[in-house]
C-alpha cells in the first residue's frame, strides 16, 4: 500500500501532506471495494470516511518539520483579493445595493436637477442687472447732437454747426437692470410646475428604491435556491454513484444484468447534469447581484446565508391589497404629479395671450474719452408694457400641443393604475400558488424519503430489484427540488407583492 501511495503522489519519498491525501483518498476507494466486496458493501459509504480522517491524522503526524514550512508557503501563496473579498447578506446587500446602485444614484441627481429648474423659474422674479459700454463713432447730424446734449457739451455754437457737425465720438459705460412686472402669470405657473417637477423626482427616487430591494431580494434568493439544489445533484451523483459501482461488481459476479448498470449510468448523467445547471444558476445569480450592487467583475465576493425562519404568508384579501397600493405605490403619485404639471404648462401657454409689463432703469454716462465722470452720467428710468397681437398663430398652435400633453399624461397616468393592479394581482396569485406548492412538496417529500427508506431495506434483503431503488431515488430528489423551488418561489412571490403595494419606498 505505501508504494502504491508513493506512486500516486509522484514521489519515492514519504510524501508531502497534500499530495499523499489525494493519494489516500483515490486509493481507500480501491482497498475498501476489494476488501469488503459483497457483504460489507453497504457499510462503505460509512466505513470509508472514518478510515480516511485516521489515516491522514497519521500520515500528517508522521510528516518532517519541514512540513509546517511547505503549508505556511503554500498559505501564503493565496490571492490578496480572497483575503479581501467582502461577504454580503441579505440585509448588507440591500444597504450596500441602495448607496452604490447607479440607477438609484441617477434618481438621486434628476432631483438635484429638479431643484435646479426650480431656482431657474424663481429668478424670474428677481431684479437682472447687467453692465455693457458701448461705442459710437459718427458724422450723423441727428447722432452727433444727440452725443453733444448726452456729453453736456451743447452751447450756442452747436447750432451753427448742426448740418455738418463732422465726425464725434461717444464712450457709453452703464449698468442697467430690469424686473419682470407681469408675465400674464406664466412665472407663477413655471414656478409651480419646478416645485411639482421635484415631487415627481422624489417619487421616481422612491420607485427606483421599491424596485432596487425587490430585485436584490429576488436574486439572492435565486442564488440559495442554486446552492441548495447543487447540494441536492451531489448528494444524487454521490448515491447513484456508490450504488453504480455495487452494481458493477454485482455484474462482474454475474448477479445483476448489465441494463442495471447502464440504467444507473444514465441516472448519473441526468444528475451530473443537474449539478451543472445549479452551478451556472449560482454564477448567473451571483453576477445579477453584482450588478445590483455596482460591483465590477473584477471584485470578488461572496453571499452569506440570511436567516429564512418566517414562512410566507397573504396577509390581506387581493381588494384590500390594490387599494393599498393605488395610495402607497410611488409611481401612482409621480403620474399624478406630472398631471399637474402640465396643467401648470398649459396654464403658461394660455398666459401668452395676456400683456406683458416690464421695468427697467439704466445708470450710465456718455463722454468723448474713456473713464467715468459723475458731471455727465445719465439716469432712465421706465415702465414697457407689451402685448402680442398676432403671431402668426404660434401661441394658438403651442396651448394645442399643451392640451394634448395633458391627455397624454391622463392616459399614462390610467395606464400606471392599470399595470399596477395586474402586477398586484399576478404577484397574489403568483404568492397563493407557491404557497400551495409549498405545503405539497413539504408533504411529497416525507413521502419520497419515507419510500426510498423502505425500498433500502428492501435491497438489502434482495427483495428489491435496481431499477426500483432508481426510481425511489429519483423520486426523492425530484420531490426535495420541487420542495426548494417552491420554498424560494414563495419567497420571491412574497418579495414580489411586496413590492407592488409599494412596501419599500
Amino acid at each position: 500500500m505505501t508504494n502504491k501511495l508513493r506512486l500516486l503522489s509522484g514521489h519515492y519519498y514519504l510524501p508531502s501532506p497534500i499530495a499523499a491525501r489525494f493519494a489516500l483518498h483515490c486509493y481507500l476507494d480501491q482497498i475498501i471495494a476489494a476488501t469488503f466486496r459483497e457483504s460489507y458493501m453497504n457499510l462503505y459509504p460509512t466505513i470509508k470516511k472514518p478510515v480516511f480522517i485516521l489515516l491522514s491524522i497519521l500520515l500528517l503526524s508522521n510528516q518532517p518539520a519541514g512540513a509546517d514550512n511547505v503549508l505556511r508557503h503554500a498559505a501564503d501563496k493565496t490571492p490578496p483579493e480572497q483575503a479581501i473579498a467582502q461577504s454580503f447578506t441579505l440585509e448588507q446587500a440591500i444597504d450596500y445595493a441602495l448607496a452604490n446602485n447607479p440607477d438609484l444614484q441617477i434618481a438621486v441627481e434628476r432631483i438635484s436637477q429638479a431643484e435646479a429648474h426650480l431656482g431657474i423659474a424663481l429668478s424670474a422674479f428677481y431684479p437682472q442687472v447687467s453692465a455693457r459700454a458701448s461705442y459710437l463713432h459718427s458724422n450723423n447730424p441727428a447722432q452727433v447732437f444727440s452725443m453733444i446734449v448726452a456729453q453736456r457739451d451743447f452751447d450756442a455754437s452747436s447750432i451753427q454747426n448742426i448740418n455738418t457737425p463732422g465726425f464725434r465720438q461717444d464712450f457709453r459705460p452703464e449698468i442697467v437692470g430690469r424686473l419682470s412686472l407681469f408675465r400674464g402669470g406664466q412665472d407663477y405657473q413655471n414656478t409651480k410646475a419646478a416645485e411639482l417637477g421635484i415631487d415627481a423626482a422624489e417619487f421616481e427616487r422612491s420607485s427606483v428604491h421599491n424596485a432596487l430591494i425587490e430585485a436584490v431580494t429576488s436574486s439572492y434568493y435565486a442564488y440559495l435556491a442554486s446552492l441548495e439544489a447543487q447540494k441536492v445533484a451531489q448528494d444524487s451523483i454521490y448515491a447513484i454513484t456508490s450504488e453504480l459501482n455495487q452494481t458493477r461488481l454485482r455484474y462482474e459476479a454475474g448477479t445483476v444484468l448489465k441494463s442495471d448498470v447502464l440504467s444507473l449510468e444514465v441516472k448519473l448523467a441526468e444528475a451530473q447534469n443537474a449539478e451543472i445547471s445549479a452551478a451556472n444558476g449560482i454564477e448567473i445569480s451571483k453576477t445579477s447581484i453584482a450588478n445590483l450592487l455596482g460591483l465590477p467583475n473584477s471584485q470578488i465576493f461572496t453571499i452569506a446565508s440570511s436567516s429564512l425562519s418566517t414562512k410566507p404568508e397573504l396577509t390581506a384579501p387581493l381588494s384590500e391589497l390594490i387599494e393599498l397600493a393605488m395610495t402607497e405605490r410611488p409611481e401612482v403619485k409621480a403620474a399624478a404629479k406630472q398631471v399637474e404639471i402640465s396643467m401648470r404648462r398649459l396654464k403658461v401657454e394660455q398666459g401668452a395671450y395676456l400683456p406683458r409689463a416690464d421695468a427697467f432703469v439704466s445708470y450710465g454716462q456718455n463722454s468723448q474719452v474713456p473713464g467715468f465722470s459723475g458731471q455727465k452720467d445719465n439716469v432712465t428710468v421706465g415702465v414697457a408694457v407689451e402685448l402680442n397681437l398676432f403671431s402668426g398663430f404660434n401661441t394658438q398652435q403651442n396651448i394645442s400641443a399643451a392640451q394634448r400633453k395633458v391627455a397624454e399624461v391622463r392616459e399614462t397616468e390610467r395606464k400606471t393604475k392599470l399595470a399596477i393592479e395586474q402586477e398586484v394581482k399576478i404577484a397574489f396569485l403568483n404568492l397563493e400558488e407557491a404557497l400551495a406548492r409549498l405545503r405539497v412538496t413539504e408533504a411529497s417529500v416525507r413521502a419520497a424519503e419515507e419510500a426510498l427508506r423502505l425500498v433500502n431495506e428492501e435491497r438489502r434483503a434482495g427483495m428489491a430489484t435496481v431499477t426500483r431503488y432508481i426510481e425511489s431515488e429519483v423520486a426523492k430528489n425530484k420531490a426535495q427540488s420541487n420542495s426548494i423551488a417552491a420554498r424560494y418561489d414563495a419567497l420571491s412571490a412574497e418579495t414580489a407583492l411586496k413590492k407592488a403595494i409599494g412596501g419599500w419606498k
